[in-house]
């Protein structure tokens, strides 16, 4: 047989290692020769089909375990009983070779492990959790004979109240930097599986995010003095001393809950969410309501909406039909997503995922199957053709996606870990200036000319700016050392250093005020931190229900922070969250409560509807 590798040279052969001489497989070939490669490589012969090959061990094992893509080919006689001289020997997965690696063992314990996922549906995605995959591994490293897993009873006591202390140790980490650094109290309302509606409670500082809580407050109203007091309580068992604002949803009984707060704390702010605030100022854009005092805005706006209805028609006619939807798949890899109202920016979504598969879309409508899957409902089947293949439809998409990308990039760059206070004031003027640019170049206007339609939009972000807008705000973009630089001061024309900015300088005294009542800290502190901003780097720095929850949630965002979240087989392993996984993959991907790219934390216990409670009440804010 011709033989694989490099050619062979003349040299020594040296001393095998020692670890090498005890590698099982060495004893069903014949070393032969080094090779010039040096190192562990050799020109070897195959005892079962005596081919000769040249490579390391692995090469070896390839070749016996008939393993594929390593470069070399596998032995076709492995399984088979050797030559009369060793008539004796078993086969390879009943052999010295098979117990070398425990072949029959390792596979009966996958088909045990498979079927544990299949009889009670666990989600598929689990196999990629890391404390799964540990598991395991320490119980085939471990001689434990007669171990038994734990049981029902022991699992939901005992072990949990290990793992909660478990988790509080690895936690302190985290606590012992809040009275250096600070937190913030974050909130929102989501409802868990059984839609019991729930308000959860994180404190996040430099150290990293940490869940503290979530309050089941059904036959509760939630009004300001229900959402002051579970605060109080947060606050009281973070610190107040510790605790530097709550960040909660825009809503008004949130807005008079934050000032309940302030009375009784006065140092502490309560800051509304600019990720909320980014989603309903796309909302008020994309799907403006013909009511009183809106009219302008409806007039300006509306064909956005009209859009993205022809989007959800064309959605639900391709996915509420089988065959239709068998054909879809035919001429799209994509599926078509579903996305709850209460997602962020869930229309601009789907209008990405749209364009994506615009090409799909027209190949399949001007296909000769499309005329037999529409006799059903053909004049929705016509509309869905024309709409497809409009050239101006596409045009409007297109558009609708440029002027709303800085918004949907500032809502990406805020709905993350990576703490982003002292960027937001510069971001929404940033971000304020790209639509309007994105605006005029598709009108063909001038800088200076007027736009009736930018200014619907601009009044939009304005307004929204103003309900957002905090002196917390202002105080973090005075001390970050960027908007002092020349390279950001020359970037427009308008930029001034924030120490220069009346409005900046105003509401920062406000926020120092809060924090310093004595005239003198304060004009301390302010000098301070002027020399920080400009140069001077920081240092750096039900019970059992409850528990669960608290475990479930904080393991997750701790494995966050490890490099294998990042990489390797556990990359993004709770993006999944905790669904069964579907088995016929019917193309429809429904997608609730992900943020735009982070994974689902909340899947076993919470689903986002703050939202949804918000813009029943934004209106009468």
């Amino acid at each position: 047989m011709a033989s694989q590798g490099g050619s062979s040279s003349s040299v020594n052969i040296p001393e095998i290692h020692e670890e090498n001489e005890n590698k099982p497989l060495w004893n069903y070939v014949t070393r032969l020769d080094k090779t010039a490669r040096g190192g562990g490589n050799w020109e070897f012969q195959c005892k079962f089909c005596n081919g000769i090959f040249k490579g390391s061990y692995t090469s070896v094992k390839a070749h016996l375990m008939k393993l594929t893509g390593k470069g070399i080919s596998a032995c076709k006689k492995a399984k088979r009983k050797r030559s009369s001289d060793t008539s004796g020997s078993e086969t390879m997965s009943g052999g010295a070779i098979g117990k070398a690696f425990n072949i029959k063992e390792r596979d009966h314990l996958m088909v045990e492990i498979a079927r544990m996922f299949y009889s009670v549906g666990l989600p598929f995605h689990l196999a990629r959790n890391p404390y799964f995959v540990s598991a395991f591994s320490y119980a085939a490293t471990h001689n434990i004979p007669g171990f038994v897993p734990p049981g029902y009873n022991l699992l939901r006591t005992t072990l949990l109240q290990r793992e909660k202390a478990n988790i509080d140790n690895l936690l302190q980490l985290i606590k012992s930097t809040w009275e250096q650094n600070g937190v913030s109290i974050v909130s929102d309302g989501w409802s868990d599986s059984q839609r019991r509606p729930l308000i959860k409670f994180m404190a996040v500082s430099g150290g990293g995010p940490m869940f503290l809580k979530a309050v089941d407050y059904s036959g509760e109203i939630k009004d300001k003095y229900f959402i002051a007091n579970l605060m109080k309580d947060v606050i009281n068992e973070v610190g107040p001393q510790n605790v530097v604002q709550i960040i909660t949803a825009n809503a008004p009984n949130c807005k008079a809950a934050g000032q309940l707060i302030k009375a009784q704390f006065p140092h502490i702010l309560w800051t509304p969410c600019v990720v909320h605030t980014l989603n309903l100022a796309l909302k008020n854009i994309c799907a403006a309501k013909h009511v009183e005092n809106n009219e302008t805005t409806y007039s300006e706006c509306s064909w956005i909406s009209d859009i993205a209805g022809d989007c959800t028609i064309i959605k639900n006619f391709i996915a509420n039909h089988s065959m239709r939807l068998a054909m879809y798949n035919e001429f799209v890899s994509l599926k078509l997503l579903s996305v709850a109202e209460t997602r962020f920016a869930s229309t601009i979504v789907m209008l990405k995922r749209f364009k994506l598969i615009k090409g799909g879309l027209q190949a399949m409508v001007i296909n000769d199957k499309w005329s037999c899957y529409r006799e059903d409902d053909v004049g929705r089947a016509r509309f869905v053709k024309d709409k497809v293949l409009s050239d101006v439809w596409w045009d409007s998409i297109d558009y609708i996606l440029k002027f709303t990308g800085p918004i949907y990039d500032m809502i990406r760059a805020c709905d993350t870990d990576t703490p982003c206070l002292h960027l937001v004031y510069d971001m929404w003027d940033s971000m304020i200036e790209q639509v309007k640019a994105a605006i005029y170049r598709h009108e063909g206007k001038m800088h200076e000319e007027d736009s009736t339609f930018y200014g619907v939009i601009h009044q939009i972000l304005v307004d929204r700016w103003n309900k957002n807008n905090t002196p917390l705000h202002c105080l973090a973009h005075s001390l970050n050392p960027r908007y002092y630089s020349d390279d950001w001061l020359h970037e427009s024309a308008n930029r001034v250093p924030p120490h220069k900015d009346e409005e900046v300088s105003r509401e920062r005294l406000k926020c120092l005020k809060r924090y310093f009542d004595n005239h003198i800290e304060r004009t301390k502190e302010l000098e301070y931190l002027l020399l920080c901003s400009l140069g001077e780097k920081k240092q750096d720095d039900t019970k059992k229900s409850g528990r669960l929850g608290l475990i479930h949630s904080n393991l997750r965002l701790l494995s966050r922070r490890t490099p294998q979240y990042a990489q390797g087989d556990n990359k993004m392993w709770d993006i999944a969250g905790d669904n069964f996984d579907s088995l016929d993959d019917v193309g429809v991907l429904e997608i609730a409560n992900l943020s735009l790219d982070e994974p689902e934390m909340e899947a076993v216990l919470f689903n986002d509807v703050g939202d949804e409670e918000e813009d029943n009440i934004d209106d009468e804010a």
